[in-house]
């Protein structure tokens, strides 16, 4: 069935990018689509073929499968396909078929590559590659929407003046908004409170609204941290309110950009160092989160910000064994304390509970476990104190199984590898992530090698270990959406730990396990493992960008959480993305799946 020019401009005008671009460039573009008839069941292109172009599905479904024939997509109107291809090569990655009577538009290549270069909104959408972001330098090119302080507080123009100076001291703050709704009717300060009612003998029954700033200079969300800066400078200004589309969205003080150019992971390790105690160490390990907000905002990435976070943990914990030691005495035996989870693999991010474990000398005799028993149980509590709750697990040094001489743990890697039972396959993926903290690090040296020598040896363990590295699976549903957690406080929400970041995290594994990489760093293991042919470079370089926007997008969703006054968690709602956001994101996890399950049907796979 023939297309009208006019129609498919229209249909065009409908689905991103195209709805992006000019009416002429629509006009010049529309031609150039060729019209495919596809019967139910026949091919549109297989895996490995030299792709004609791009498809976009005008109406049908078509079923996009990868090289082991899985199922990953079930496309209908409006959806594209084959842009993995066309900028990795021009190979065709994956294959599709019609499941129904189907009619595709094809862009072809040489059409497609040249919008790709005139279009870079159309760049931005179909090249899957993550940009590197740049990195910003302080305060000045940081946006206002990262250091202000949200939600501010706001009062009635009614309320008198003794009630906001009583609410200004409640929340200690040297300011407060008065607003109408989400409208900012105007502002009031210290200064105004001592200048405009005190220093006038006014009574303290006196409206806000009588002595108040009306209609205060404000900036969007949107300016930076200079902007803020001038403003204050040029009009001799101590408070700045921040408004977007007429609502009140937060507040900028002198403090709030003091505190923001105080923050750095350097100044916290120098505080937690010379702290006396876990309450000490608390108070600096709280400026945590907003550490991460200036992090991301200053536009490091993901790997960069987690290092940086999980080095705050580590100092906490070597200066708790240090205080530990004080207190107790020196160690009778020489020892290692190592951590696990996200801290052994240096990617912690907002949201962190502690995994961790004691190596004792082989000379450590049963009656001097009592020292270690309370050593542990000072650093965990005081690890806890700080922010880094106890392990739901119980994966801790506190528990006596996780406190051991070192010919225990060879038992424990032996029997792990020998004996690969689901309890094994758990146990071996948390501890094969172990990093030495604080001790003697010999202690480590030469299990770790031992360990992966005969882990790598030993293919039924490999095998049994790819099995449940399989089990976190990304969140995908079949028709181009996303499989949200069903019901629960976390309803209708992708949980961007488990089911984002974790599948990866277990493919390094893997990798690390197969080429006997000792990386325990996520992003090291793939990279590592691409070196040593654990995995493709083309491979590679697909998850290595999945794993990237997976990462970002998970520590983007806690800095906006901080940034609003809440806590930071994994959940994020796809409703919060954009539409080029979902489409991005979704890619990166079809990729994760795919490689998943390359890695289900290749060597080292239970049949």
């Amino acid at each position: 069935m023939p297309i009208s020019e006019t129609d498919l401009i229209r249909f065009l005008s409908s689905v991103h990018p195209y709805d992006s671009l000019e009416q002429s460039v629509l006009r010049d573009l529309a031609p150039k689509f060729q019209l495919l008839s596809i019967p139910p069941g026949a091919a549109v292109y297989e895996l490995g073929e030299d792709l004609a172009g791009l498809y976009l599905v005008h109406h049908g479904e078509v079923e996009v499968v990868d090289d082991n024939g899985m199922a990953i997509s079930i496309l209908g109107p409006r959806n594209s396909f084959g842009e993995r291809g066309l900028t990795r090569g021009g190979r065709a990655v994956t294959s599709a078929k019609a499941t129904t009577e189907t009619v595709l538009l094809l862009l072809p290549r040489s059409d497609f590559d040249t919008l790709m270069q005139s279009e870079p909104s159309v760049s931005r959408f179909f090249d899957r590659r993550r940009p590197e972001a740049p990195v910003q330098n302080g305060l000045t090119t940081t946006r206002a929407e990262s250091f202000m302080a949200a939600p501010p507080v706001t009062c009635s123009p009614g309320l008198t003046c003794q009630g906001a100076a009583q609410l200004m001291r409640e929340h200690r703050i040297s300011c407060i908004c008065i607003s109408d709704g989400d409208s900012l009717l105007g502002i009031l300060t210290t200064r105004d409170l001592t200048e405009k009612l005190l220093a006038e003998g006014l009574p303290f029954s006196t409206p806000v609204s009588q002595i108040m700033t009306k209609s205060p200079r404000t900036l969007p969300p949107s300016a930076i941290g200079s902007d803020v800066l001038h403003a204050m400078m040029e009009h001799h200004i101590g408070h700045i309110p921040v408004v977007q589309n007429g609502q009140l969205k937060g507040i900028i003080t002198q403090t709030d950009l003091t505190r923001f150019q105080a923050v750095s992971s350097a100044e916290l390790v120098s505080s937690i160092a010379r702290a006396k105690s876990a309450a000490e160490m608390a108070k600096v390990a709280a400026e945590t989160p907003r550490l991460l907000v200036q992090l991301v905002a200053g536009g490091n990435r993901h790997e960069v910000v987690t290092r940086l976070i999980t080095d705050i943990a580590d100092t906490v914990t070597r200066r708790l064994l240090k205080l530990a030691e004080e207190t107790l005495g020196p160690a009778p035996v020489p020892y290692l304390w190592l951590a696990c989870g996200s801290q052994g693999r240096q990617e912690q991010t907002g949201v962190s509970d502690q995994d961790n474990c004691l190596i004792l000398s082989e000379e450590a005799l049963p009656e001097q476990d009592a020292y270690f028993a309370a050593l542990a149980r000072f650093v965990c509590d005081g690890l806890n104190t700080c922010g880094y709750v106890y392990c739901p697990g119980d994966m801790m040094a506190t528990n006596a199984r996780w406190r051991q001489p070192l010919p225990v743990w060879r038992d424990y890697f032996g029997g792990w590898i020998t004996k690969p039972g689901p309890e094994a396959q758990m146990l071996a993926s948390v501890m094969f992530d172990l990093r030495p903290i604080g001790g003697d690090a010999s202690l480590f040296e030469g299990l770790q090698a031992q360990v992966l020598a005969s882990a790598c040896a030993n293919s039924i363990f490999v095998a049994h270990m790819t099995s449940n590295a399989l089990k976190h699976t990304p969140p995908l549903g079949l028709l181009r959406g996303f499989a949200t957690i069903r019901s629960g406080e976390h309803r209708n929400t992708l949980d961007m730990k488990h089911n984002g970041v974790v599948p990866v995290t277990d493919l390094g594994r893997i990798y690390a396990l197969q080429a006997k990489i000792p990386a325990v760093n996520t992003r090291a293991r793939l990279e590592a493992g691409a070196s040593a042919g654990a995995i493709s470079p083309s491979g590679a370089r697909d998850l290595l960008d999945a794993y990237d926007l997976i990462a970002q997008t998970r520590l983007e969703h806690q800095a906006d959480l901080v940034r609003q006054g809440q806590a930071p968690d994994n959940y994020l709602a796809p409703s919060d993305l954009s539409d080029f956001e979902r489409s991005h994101l979704r890619d990166a996890f079809v990729v994760v799946k795919t490689m998943q399950s390359a890695l289900g049907h290749g060597k080292g796979m239970l049949g």
